[in-house]
């Protein structure tokens, strides 16, 4: 599989990592269901589980991303339009994980009140969950680290809260692109205080990244026995 992940980047001893890729694919194909989606901080469901957000660019696959993960076509609704998530989806992975799929930024059609009440959601969300233990930043790999990627990065560097780049749509890039682009975001996460040091590299399509990404994730919901 040495193929799927971010070039450069070792996974350690090679029985460990197969262990950890079985577990998280056990996890991600258990049950997933929809809680509930929310557009206010008083309306949050009650933090039990670890939660695991998903931000990124609109358009940047996010929704794909999660429905790769889960091995569900429509657990989280894609659109040819962009900026259709308007508030945070909450999904509960087998009692284990809650799912959070946040509102993509940087769309231009949405109008500025919807950008700001957004904007302050997310951002109380993210400094004032005790129960988030990563957010996973999804980079369009095609295109790098953009304006608000760095707003955000930046946001969750000043309130502590870990963070994972995760590259996006690596079948649409070729040659010498895809470690190119890999390299320039693993340098700019690297200057970040709250990033995690592994970079993944995924394609919703292709699967390539998927377990993985499975394995980190299963990661921080606990080891639970094989067999």
């Amino acid at each position: 599989m040495g193929d799927t992940v971010d070039p450069g980047v070792t996974t350690g001893n090679e029985d460990d990592s197969e262990v950890a890729i079985e577990r998280g694919r056990r996890l991600f194909a258990g049950r997933c269901d929809f809680v509930a989606g929310i557009a206010s901080m008083d309306a949050l469901p009650p933090s039990g589980l670890p939660e695991i957000a998903f931000a990124g660019r609109s358009n940047v696959g996010k929704s794909s991303l999660i429905n790769a993960l889960t091995g569900r076509r429509s657990l989280a609704r894609t659109s040819r339009t962009p900026g259709r998530t308007r508030q945070l989806n909450f999904f509960d992975l087998g009692g284990r994980l809650m799912l959070v799929d946040l509102p993509g930024y940087g769309y231009a059609r949405a109008s500025k009140t919807d950008i700001a009440q957004w904007s302050r959601l997310v951002r109380n969300y993210l400094r004032g969950r005790a129960g988030l233990k990563r957010l996973c930043l999804l980079i369009d790999a095609r295109h790098g680290l953009h304006d608000g990627d760095r707003v955000l990065m930046t946001m969750l560097d000043e309130a502590g809260v870990a963070f994972q780049g995760v590259l996006t749509k690596a079948d649409k890039t070729s040659g010498e692109a895809l470690p190119e682009s890999a390299d320039k975001v693993r340098a700019d996460l690297a200057r970040q205080i709250a990033a995690h040091p592994r970079l993944i590299v995924t394609s919703a399509r292709t699967q390539a990244g998927i377990p993985e990404l499975r394995a980190e994730l299963a990661a921080l919901a606990g080891a639970t026995p094989l067999g």
